[in-house]
């Protein structure tokens, strides 16, 4: 579908990636600074409180600067607080490490499953992100994106099971987005050869 005749929605990258990875890095030096030597599950249930609280001012945030919450943004956010609250309420971090893989779990299935349908649902995520990129680049991307998120909720379940909570903490809150950005630039050679038209901001990669 050519949507040359539809105004471009304003883009916002970079306060959508602020939003997204705001409350992901506030987890990590709460988790961090609220640790403590007799108690080893403490800097893990004051990282998810904070956490909690940093993912609803990033959703007031959203709705007030963008006008909107994103797909994303809405998920992690029920996602977070729920699982949060079973962190906080039986005092065991696995709660919310366990939330990463079933948002990463629920945009694999999305993705691939419109994939099969002939159906780029990431399209409707990232909206007017890829400038110019036509009906065969947005299928390429969604599989691609279906596939990464695939990958990242069997790591994150790896990591979960065989780290322990500080060292999946890092490797969640930093090593997870420094793949996640090679990734995306990883796709752009395939996206320019379908259209991509390059200079504009380009779009965040999706957090959770």
């Amino acid at each position: 579908m050519n949507d040359a005749a539809t105004p471009a929605k304003p883009k916002h990258g970079t306060l959508s990636f602020a939003l997204d990875f705001g409350p992901l890095l506030l987890f990590f030096i709460a988790s961090k600074l609220g640790s403590s030597p007799t108690d080893p599950k403490q800097g893990a249930i004051v990282g998810t409180a904070v956490f909690m609280a940093a993912i609803i001012v990033a959703a007031i945030i959203s709705r007030v600067k963008l006008g909107r919450i994103s797909p994303m943004l809405k998920l992690t956010a029920g996602l977070g607080v729920f699982f949060g609250a079973l962190t906080l309420w039986f005092h065991d971090e696995r709660f919310i490490q366990i939330k990463p893989t079933i948002i990463y779990a629920f945009f694999a299935v999305l993705l691939i499953g419109g994939w099969l349908r002939g159906r780029a649902l990431l399209r409707y995520v990232l909206e007017a992100a890829y400038d110019g990129l036509n009906d065969t680049g947005w299928l390429k991307l969604s599989l691609n994106w279906g596939l990464f998120f695939a990958a990242l909720a069997l790591a994150n379940e790896a990591m979960r099971a065989m780290l322990d909570f500080d060292l999946w903490l890092t490797l969640k809150v930093w090593g997870v987005t420094i793949v996640t950005f090679i990734f995306a630039l990883a796709n752009i050679p395939m996206l320019m050869r379908h259209g991509l038209k390059l200079g504009e901001e380009p779009p965040a990669p999706p957090q959770d």
